[in-house]
């Protein structure tokens, strides 16, 4: 263990770099879909001896910024794939998507791996240091600018039902510092007092396993009288979705999934994925009266759409906005619910700085000519016959303590959305991963649709109670799990990780003082 440690923290130039690099890469191993957790031990241990030897600031910063970029490439790869549904317009950005992109995230890791140096020692407390950097890192990236908090480390547990109970108490950004902390504690067996921090460490996995397998030993397993869900999932290609002459064969193929028996008694709400409903209901009632006819004459249809609307700005000018939404019709094809995406995807569903990078020739990748514009915020709708409902569409579900109203709690969760663009790749599964956890945090069942899967319906404690996976065409019939009792994070969001995060930081700065003063 000594001889690994001298050999990291000794390694200069390219060495270095290199080591960082692939010690980034094995991180990604720990998350979905791989999810082997014990490769974050390989990788954090020997990110804390790499940055042993960094000697400056600047050094530690180039060591983390490697690290990210390791880490973000091999887990984000997926989403160059929506460049090549149209390659022909779009394949020349995949270098920038490819690298670009981890390249520019990997700062926040170079930011961490500073702060981390700024608090750094000799002794075990510095692997505490870096898990509380690392996670100041996770949360910025997660808010600043727009906010990415893709593949944070403490989805790692996605696998272990008990260990993501902690999401209850202290959300996703205090399970990814108990994480990076324990995974990083073997680094302090190069250290005096080597075994006491990896001692910690392993009281703190029982511990928190334990509890999490107490709180499941007596959760409910009830459901909502009266409401039985089909989640339909018709995994259509990304490539024939829009097509003009496929929109109507389309429509059709949901009909016929949306109008299969039941074992379960009949359907009273349908779910369709994002933009299932190629057609603006509202000004379409043809199309509209289909798609709610679907179901038995009390059933109500939830889909994904495209919403149109004549809107006046102040100048006195009419111009056609568009929304993502998610829209409910009755049997009559009467739209009596409806929700607008507000966390918007960038070079997704808009251009930013549009006339300045559109004049160079960048546009979305979505179809159409129009930017989509930004609804209102999590809402909580009422739809017939079921709890109330805070509908989400894509990778709005992946953003803790931002996917309900928190006036209006619901009685459950709805993610829309559309995989397709990704392909069989990591993405998906990682997406999936990210939404159930939303469960688990507010104790709220969740239900997922998705084009082409991952579809499937978490109960409030993000146990998976049904599942249709990636690439499969078909239904997830199932009975709507019940709510339970708000959750600590639910009334206090990241109030008690800020806490614990203050807490610690505070000692190891105390520690960094007292060290310094001794010198």
């Amino acid at each position: 263990m000594t001889f690994l440690a001298a050999r990291l923290a000794g390694a200069v130039g390219w060495r270095r770099t290199s080591f960082a690099f692939l010690l980034g890469a094995v991180a990604t191993l720990g998350l979905a879909p791989v999810n082997l957790t014990l490769f974050l031990v390989v990788a954090f241990t020997g990110l804390v001896w790499l940055l042993d030897g960094a000697g400056s600031w600047v050094r530690a910063g180039w060591i983390g910024w490697w690290f990210g970029l390791g880490h973000l490439t091999t887990g984000l790869y997926w989403i160059s794939g929506a460049l090549l549904v149209d390659p022909a317009q779009f394949a020349w950005l995949l270098p920038f998507a490819v690298f670009g992109l981890p390249a520019v995230l990997s700062f926040f890791v170079a930011a961490a791996t500073i702060a981390a140096h700024f608090l750094w020692s000799t002794g075990p407390l510095r692997v505490l240091a870096l898990a509380l950097a690392w996670t100041a890192g996770e949360w910025a990236r997660g808010h600043w600018f727009t906010g990415f908090p893709w593949n944070l480390i403490g989805y790692t547990w996605s696998w272990s039902d008990p260990m993501m109970q902690m999401t209850a108490v202290t959300g996703i950004y205090g399970l990814s510092l108990l994480t990076v902390f324990v995974a990083a504690a073997p680094a302090a067996l190069s250290s005096p007092r080597r075994w006491g921090m990896v001692a910690i460490a392993s009281v703190l996995i029982v511990g928190i396993w334990g509890g999490g397998a107490v709180r499941l030993g007596g959760a409910e397993t009830a459901t909502v009288p009266g409401v039985v869900l089909r989640l339909v999932q018709a995994n259509i290609p990304q490539a024939l979705k829009w097509q003009p002459d496929q929109r109507r064969g389309n429509l059709d193929r949901h009909i016929q999934l949306s109008q299969q028996p039941s074992v379960l008694g009949e359907i009273t709400h349908a779910i369709w994925p994002e933009t299932a409903a190629q057609y603006f209901l509202e000004f379409d009632p043809v199309a509209a009266e289909l798609i709610g006819g679907a179901l038995a004459p009390a059933g109500v249809v939830i889909t994904g759409a495209i919403r149109a609307e004549q809107v006046t700005t102040d100048l006195g000018v009419t111009e056609t906005q568009i929304w993502n939404s998610v829209q409910a019709l009755d049997n009559s094809g009467a739209i009596i619910g409806q929700y607008d995406k507000s966390h918007l995807v960038p070079f997704g569903e808009y251009v930013p700085f549009r006339k300045l990078l559109g004049a160079i020739g960048l546009e979305k990748i979505t179809p159409g000519s129009l930017d989509y514009s930004q609804g209102p915020g999590p809402q909580t709708i009422h739809i017939a016959g079921a709890p109330s409902v805070s509908p989400l569409v894509c990778y709005e579900a992946i953003f803790p303590g931002q996917v309900v109203d928190p006036n209006d709690r619901p009685g459950w969760i709805l993610n829309v959305t559309n995989d397709a663009w990704y392909g069989r790749s990591a993405g998906p599964y990682q997406h999936f991963v990210m939404v159930k956890t939303r469960a688990v945090e507010l104790g709220l069942p969740l239900v997922r649709a998705g084009n082409s899967g991952i579809s499937g319906v978490v109960d409030a404690h993000g146990r998976v109670v049904a599942k249709l996976g990636l690439g499969e065409t078909g239904v997830v019939d199932a009975l709507l799990p019940v709510a339970i009792k708000a959750t600590i994070y639910a009334k206090f969001g990241d109030l008690i990780f800020l806490i614990i995060f203050l807490v610690f930081g505070a000692g190891v700065i105390r520690q960094k003082m007292n060290t310094n003063h001794i010198m």
